[in-house]
């Protein structure tokens, strides 16, 4: 089997792992490198660093909704693309190009959480279970029709980053077990219910702040899918303030007005939701250091009393 491999990030490096065990590779296709760090020095996507480490020829178009980049694709004569969390929208020139044209792994239960980030949305919304799809791309966002479903549980405190590495792993084993017999004509693709759609928007900035009038169970599903990027954040007296992990303190009754620190000592910090409390562990507040919470009152930086949010 011929296979084009299209990727960016982390959670794509073990699918190209495992891709490269059963597949011959022509090319692999990531975004370009892009500034990081301090010095906002040009760093190579971790695909681009793998792909290199396996010897493999990697192209990073600025543009592919081009006839060139269509040609260079159709040139590889592969039997498949497959994609993941490759970053952009292929045209249908591309999708069109190899054999049996482009297999995308998403990391939702499809039709739920459509779009750019499904791993956060599942998290925040409340989900106990996700998964991976094995799908056929056509020109819609994330409309084609689905070879494979692997589900996993997700646990009542898991972050997104955690979930990520676990959605990595479980895309590898759906590319080990489901990909040749998905390019052979052995599975079928079942169409997807789009009346039962739902969308994962990308993610900005201010998606990350937290609305404390919401109960204890959301906010804190909040602050684990919001972890890390864009963070979940709130205000503390007129400052910033990251909140990097909290726990569930009670899901019952009404502590105080929303946002209202119920408790601050050496035990740690209760923060009262429009139902429940929130435990916050660990915070950052603006141009300073992380710190767990016990840290942040011997700091006197949250006292009780103090209304976050307000």
């Amino acid at each position: 089997m011929r296979a084009l491999f299209f990727g960016t990030p982390a959670i794509s490096v073990p699918a190209l792992d495992a891709l490269h065990a059963i597949a011959e590779i022509p090319l692999v296709v990531c975004q370009p490198d892009r500034p990081a760090g301090r010095g906002l020095e040009l760093r190579a996507p971790p695909v681009k660093q793998r792909a290199l480490e396996l010897g493999l020829r990697v192209e990073q178009p600025l543009k592919v909704k081009t006839p060139d980049f269509a040609r260079l694709i159709a040139e590889t004569n592969a039997d498949v693309a497959l994609v993941i969390a490759y970053g952009r929208i292929l045209p249908k020139a591309v999708l069109d190009a190899p054999r049996r044209g482009c297999m995308n792994l998403h990391a939702s239960i499809l039709p739920k959480y459509r779009g750019a980030a499904p791993i956060t949305w599942a998290i925040v919304n409340g989900e106990r279970e996700t998964g991976v799809c094995l799908m056929q791309m056509d020109e819609g966002m994330d409309t084609g029709p689905v070879y494979a479903t692997h589900r996993i549980p997700i646990g009542e405190d898991t972050t997104a980053d955690e979930l990520y590495v676990e959605l990595g792993e479980l895309a590898a084993r759906v590319v080990r077990e489901d990909l040749a017999r998905a390019v052979a004509g052995d599975l079928v693709a079942a169409p997807q219910d789009h009346a039962a759609a739902t969308m994962a928007p990308m993610l900005e900035k201010e998606h990350g702040r937290i609305d404390w009038s919401k109960p204890a169970r959301a906010v804190h599903d909040h602050v684990r899918g919001m972890t890390s990027w864009p963070g979940a954040f709130t205000t503390c007296a007129g400052k910033g303030l990251k909140v990097l992990a909290t726990r569930v303190a009670t899901e019952q009754g009404v502590r105080g007005a929303p946002g209202t620190i119920t408790a601050a000592d050496k035990w740690g910090v209760e923060v009262a939701c429009g139902a429940g409390a929130i435990t916050l562990v660990r915070g950052q507040l603006e141009g300073r250091k992380p710190l767990s919470a016990q840290e942040l009152v011997a700091g006197r930086a949250l006292t009780k009393g103090m209304i976050l949010g307000a």
